[in-house]
């Protein structure tokens, strides 16, 4: 399974935390705690789970169930960026969400690139439709 994107910038606040508690960071070098506040982690966490709880049962559906699936992520993604004033997911972390989708898509037995390819896109396509981050 593929690990959350949100699991890993909750890591590095915490290590940042740890380094800051430890000495070994001065303040003026710490920004992760701005950059993922928990609002954001927690609800792009929930975000990511309720989309691996939909993908599970796809396996057999067919394309629209599938890009039904996609666009509720995505949606949830874009509010969540809104709800941290369009500023909770920058290039690094945008590149880091359509991986994981592709990803837990292609964990759970759909074929990525041919999903796209039947809808004249590219597998890193597959949420541009909907996506405002």
């Amino acid at each position: 399974m593929a690990t959350r994107p949100s699991a890993r910038w909750r890591a590095r606040v915490e290590s940042e935390a740890t380094e800051l508690a430890a000495g070994t960071r001065a303040p003026s070098d710490a920004f992760l705690s701005d950059l993922f506040p928990e609002s954001l982690l927690a609800a792009t966490d929930g975000a990511l789970q309720a989309f691996e709880s939909e993908v599970d049962p796809l396996r057999n559906q067919d394309d629209e169930q599938v890009f039904e699936v996609i666009k509720r992520v995505v949606l949830a993604l874009n509010e969540i960026n809104e709800d941290h004033d369009g500023a909770g997911f920058e290039t690094e972390e945008r590149e880091e969400l359509c991986l994981y989708i592709d990803q837990v898509l292609t964990g759970h037995g759909i074929d990525v690139p041919a999903l796209a390819a039947r809808r004249g896109i590219s597998r890193t396509e597959i949420t541009d439709d909907w996506r405002d981050w």
